[in-house]
């Protein structure tokens, strides 16, 4: 077999010492700009880019000053993460003991908010500054288990010379993303570390299960507050004369009366009792329930002149903000709504559903799955998205703000289109 075929997961499973040789092999000649013997896996080959890119110091992580104890204490209760932290617990912390690893959380900004396990490996990990209240971004750490999950938005395993920063090759990392399944955003990753001697080659496929269950649990926990908030509201929608909705605090719709009924509505980042304006909606009055609002729509929504701003500056942290004649409102997208968003801002006249599915996912195919997502799509911007084609409605102004380095244009995206917009360019209007 040559050293170009080699699989250096199983190969680390049998044989971690070469297996690291390799890898610091390919990590040298990435420095100095020369082809590997043994490529990086395509994951980490494209942190090192990234790193490559930005400047990152392979001598040296530099991070931020760690928070003080009570803002990692106001940031911990800020979190979601801290809902399924005992259920985290309980999938990880004593397998990482057992197996003298480390379990880590970290939230969507890659501050450590949790870290436990083996006390020999927490010691260790005082020797790096993987502790709570420290940055571990790629920005400031370079390759590593929390921080490229972050960016890749999937489980990622990074092995020994795979970490960017040298004074971390000792260490073998597997971290996987959760996300909310409230609204798609990314929360945190959950990571079990350890030294190299003690790698595992199933620890990414547990990590990953956990990070499911996790996500599962949210989603269970989002929908038991969804029947408590129909049960209070139920009966005040029965009193109502004309239109009103319930939702919870995220816009999800629990109930509704003498309207078409939605799966959510986008609200303002602050609502408050009393008028308001929403995008769908228009004018409406807001009242407290607990765990929610009660809308009631002043009028009805009517057509009018509207711009849309796409903003992908911050990777990860794709939104949408539309303005109009009754006002502005801000949605955070997932990443297949802001893919899709992006694509359609550069085609005034429109594409099919079979274009897309070619740009998404390289297989025209696919348009079922495309005209999902649209129709999930519109059930926030209305007529403001038409169809057959897909376009924006004639006379929608549409703003794309694309982060500063183009290479970190939607960096989780595998698009076909996606990937030629990073090295070409982007689509304006």
């Amino acid at each position: 077999m040559t050293q170009a075929a080699i699989d250096l997961g199983r190969l680390a499973g049998r044989d971690v010492g070469r297996a690291a040789r390799l890898m610091a092999e390919a990590h040298a000649a990435a420095l100095s700009g020369k082809p590997p013997a043994v490529p990086p896996r395509p994951e980490i080959g494209a942190s090192w880019e990234r790193m490559l890119r930005r400047g990152v110091d392979p001598e040296r992580a530099v991070r931020p000053r760690p928070l003080t104890p009570a803002e990692l204490a106001e940031r911990r209760q800020r979190s979601h993460l801290t809902e399924v932290l005992p259920l985290l617990r309980d999938g990880l912390v004593s397998v990482a003991e057992s197996a003298q690893h480390i379990m880590v959380v970290c939230d969507a900004d890659g501050v450590v908010l949790w870290r436990e396990g083996h006390p020999s490996v927490l010691r260790h990990a005082d020797a790096i500054g993987l502790a709570p209240g420290t940055d571990w971004r790629e920005a400031t750490s370079g390759t590593n288990g929390l921080g490229t999950p972050l960016v890749a938005r999937r489980p990622v395993q990074v092995f020994s010379a795979e970490h960017f920063v040298r004074a971390h090759h000792r260490w073998t990392c597997s971290g996987a993303p959760i996300t909310d399944p409230r609204d798609g955003r990314l929360l945190g990753v959950v990571d079990v570390s350890g030294l190299l001697d003690t790698l595992h080659p199933a620890m990414l496929k547990l990590v990953e299960s956990v990070a499911k269950l996790a996500e599962a649990e949210l989603r269970a926990r989002h929908l038991r507050g969804l029947d408590r908030l129909r049960s209070v509201a139920a009966p005040l929608l029965a009193r109502i004369g004309g239109r009103a909705v319930a939702v919870d605090e995220e816009g999800w719709v629990a109930a509704v009366t003498g309207m078409p009924p939605v799966d959510r509505l986008p609200l303002p980042r602050s609502l408050s009792a009393g008028p308001v304006r929403l995008g769908p909606l228009g004018l409406c009055s807001a009242e407290p329930l607990p765990g929610g609002w009660l809308l009631r729509p002043a009028q009805r929504p009517h057509a009018g002149v509207a711009r849309l701003r796409l903003d992908l500056s911050e990777p990860g942290r794709p939104s949408l903000t539309v303005a109009g004649e009754v006002g502005s409102w801000t949605h955070d997208l997932s990443p297949r709504h802001a893919e899709l968003l992006f694509l359609l801002a550069g085609e005034e006249a429109g594409c099919s559903a079979g274009a897309l599915a070619e740009a998404v996912f390289g297989d025209a195919g696919r348009r079922v799955t495309v005209r999902a997502e649209l129709s999930r799509m519109r059930r926030y911007l209305g007529e403001l998205l038409e169809h057959r084609p897909y376009r924006f409605r004639e006379g929608t102004g549409v703003e794309v703000v694309l982060p500063e380095d183009r290479s970190a244009l939607l960096p989780h995206s595998l698009a076909p289109a996606v990937a030629r917009a990073r090295a070409g360019t982007a689509p304006r209007r």
